[in-house]
């Protein structure tokens, strides 16, 4: 073999397929702790009498944890070595875990996910940094390619473990399911991870780390609490410190020596359109599953178990497509690429829109699932392999953190948006289905708020009044049949945007080779 074939099909390291699968282990104790929550939203709002505020933030917590921390720990991982980052964050998410299993009350259960994400914002982002450093050329690509797709896959087998576990147990069980796997991935990244000790050389911004978190996370809890009304004084308040928070951060970002997040890297083309669109997808499809789980439980009636299996067509489209994605960027180009995943998530958010109500039947559920299954499964690829060759070895941690980000962020933004967009629609249709009832004058304030509280709390009222139990849920499947089409228009509408984005903004095939070859050349420009 020449030195030019070798140069073509990219180096591996030894061990390359150990090394990978520890990494995918490792990814996938964060992966599975993102989705498990969903499947159990029913059980947890009935047990804690949570609104679906509340439920929202549960559902959002780890992402939250995530997204505010992975880009700081991504810069740590670079500074300080990505194996000691890595077992770290397996560590710490062995007690976040515990707590959350064991959670008394809302507070300590959205608190102990919050820390969860924390200790995945560890580990995750280094996971995509190692295959960075590690792997090169089509083999990095295939690697990232392996990466992507058993990521999705076993986070769409979070809901399935979720809704087996809650026929025998209760809700708390989902919250414990990932000891064993943390475990287990602790002990592979310790053993088979090449040690690293990190670049001394390496400057971290850790004002701006600071920074970032409060901007992100700020951002992420106003959106949550925007649709309830008694909260629109600290939605101001949590609004204005992200806007402060961000200009901060991005005035910082321009003015310090060694930025944490280097916005002249950002600003190329194959970076911030390649970030913007996998923010998009990935939220999409962390969007779908947190509402499709509560419409198939609440309004189609299945079992904890049916609903969480209903992501696994989703799945197997991942596993499927994700690999040929990585010859489709190869041969065609990343743009092309993506906008062909946009195509199928669309088609999956605009038949959920018109034929997810109270008289669906499976094959409606599984064809969105397919449809968002092969959009991400095609668009992930090139999402990921866009950044990280826009960017020079020594800043794969910013890579691997943008890289994150993308699906962290995407999630937590996406899916407290869309989460919003279900309350309001829900509460709306439900006040008018109130409003218009020959009994309307019989349903005190008290019995309305609780109503439009969460599906779940309709759920307790029925109970309570068994006369009217047939009427209070027929009227909070419609309303939360109205709030989930309104939600899945609005993300329809967000991916068609993302789709104009790429397509006006990202360069074709040969310009994108033409400029990854440049970054490769001249990393500093």
């Amino acid at each position: 073999m020449s030195t030019t074939d070798r140069i073509d099909e990219g180096s591996a390291p030894q061990r390359s397929r150990a090394i990978l699968a520890a990494l995918i282990l490792v990814a996938g104790v964060a992966n599975i702790n993102l989705a498990v929550a969903n499947v159990a939203l029913p059980d947890i709002g009935k047990d804690l009498d949570a609104s679906s505020t509340q439920l929202n933030l549960i559902a959002v917590g780890y992402s939250l944890g995530l997204a505010a921390s992975v880009l700081y720990f991504g810069a740590l991982g670079d500074r300080h070595g990505r194996k000691r980052m890595l077992v770290f964050g397996m560590a710490l998410s062995i007690p976040a875990s515990l707590v959350a299993g064991f959670a008394p009350d809302v507070t300590v259960l959205f608190g102990a996910r919050l820390v969860g994400g924390i200790a995945a914002g560890l580990a995750f982002p280094t996971t995509l940094a190692v295959i960075t450093a590690l792997w090169s050329g089509p083999k990095r690509t295939r690697a990232i390619a392996a990466w992507s797709a058993f990521g999705g896959a076993i986070s769409a087998l979070g809901p399935v473990m979720s809704g087996g576990l809650l026929e025998v147990f209760s809700w708390h069980s989902v919250f414990l399911v990932t000891l064993p796997l943390a475990v287990l991935a602790l002990a592979a990244a310790w053993r088979l991870v090449p040690t690293d000790t990190g670049d001394e050389a390496a400057v971290v911004d850790n004002l701006g780390g600071v920074v970032s978190i409060v901007m992100v996370g700020a951002l992420v809890l106003a959106i949550n609490f925007a649709p309830d009304g008694d909260q629109r004084l600290q939605v101001y308040i949590l609004g204005a410190i992200a806007v402060v928070a961000g200009a901060g951060f991005v005035w910082r970002q321009l003015h310090v020596r060694v930025p944490l997040f280097d916005l002249r890297i950002a600003a190329r083309r194959t970076f911030w359109v390649a970030a913007v669109g996998g923010l998009i997808v990935f939220g999409t499809l962390m969007g779908a599953m947190f509402i499709g789980q509560q419409y198939m439980q609440n309004v189609l009636g299945y079992s904890t178990l049916a609903a969480g299996a209903t992501i696994l067509p989703s799945t197997a489209a991942m596993v499927v497509v994700a690999p040929r994605s990585a010859r489709l960027v190869q041969s065609m180009g990343s743009r092309f690429t993506l906008l062909s995943g946009y195509a199928f998530i669309v088609a999956g958010m605009v038949f959920a829109m018109f034929a997810w109500d109270e008289n669906a039947h499976f094959w409606h559920v599984a064809v969105v699932y397919v449809f968002v299954g092969i959009g991400v499964g095609l668009a992930g690829t090139p999402a990921s392999q866009s950044l990280t060759g826009s960017v020079p070895v020594q800043r794969a941690g910013m890579a691997s953190s943008m890289s994150d980000l993308q699906r962290d962020l995407g999630g937590a933004i996406l899916q407290s948006t869309l989460g919003a967009v279900l309350t309001a629609g829900y509460a709306k249709q439900l006040h008018q289905s109130i409003e218009d009832s020959p009994q309307a004058g019989q349903v005190t304030q008290q019995t309305e708020n609780a109503l439009t509280k969460s599906f779940s709390s309709a759920e307790v009222l029925a109970e309570r009044y068994p006369q009217y139990a047939d009427e209070i849920i027929s009227a909070a499947r419609d309303a939360f049949v109205h709030g989930d089409k309104v939600a899945y228009g609005a993300a329809a509408g967000i991916v068609l945007l993302g789709a104009l984005i790429v397509l006006v903004f990202y360069p074709d095939h040969e310009g994108e080779k033409r400029a990854m070859a440049e970054f490769a050349a001249k990393p500093d420009l």
